[in-house]
């Protein structure tokens, strides 16, 4: 199983990013995926995760500007990014729970500056 992220990139602050994350190879279950962040300096963080129930969780920090969701059929999930923020400069790194086994994505770098 692999999991390829993208979408990141340069933004201003108050812009917005959508972050994709598409897992491949034998996915068989996705119990969920989730989206993580780290900044130079500091631990990782939950940033968002979705159940295959649907059932979402996001880090304290969101306050309402990030939607994750996912689309079954191809086996992604979305990090909409709203209101982004000098402080959500990070790499952003997918993961999954899948078949019962844990995965990480390569990382995708979110920078927001002006």
């Amino acid at each position: 199983v692999q999991l390829q992220a993208s979408g990141g990139g340069l933004v201003q602050p108050g812009g917005s990013l959508r972050l994709s994350c598409a897992a491949s190879g034998s996915v068989f279950i996705i119990n969920y995926m989730a989206w993580y962040r780290q900044a130079p300096g500091k631990q990782r963080e939950l940033v968002a995760l979705i159940t295959n129930l649907g059932s979402t969780t996001y880090g304290d920090f969101v306050k309402g500007r990030f939607t994750i969701s996912r689309d079954s059929a191809k086996n992604t999930v979305l990090l909409q990014m709203n209101s982004l923020k000098p402080g959500d400069t990070a790499v952003y790194y997918c993961n999954g729970l899948i078949s019962g086994k844990g995965y990480w994505g390569q990382g995708t770098k979110v920078t927001v500056s002006s």
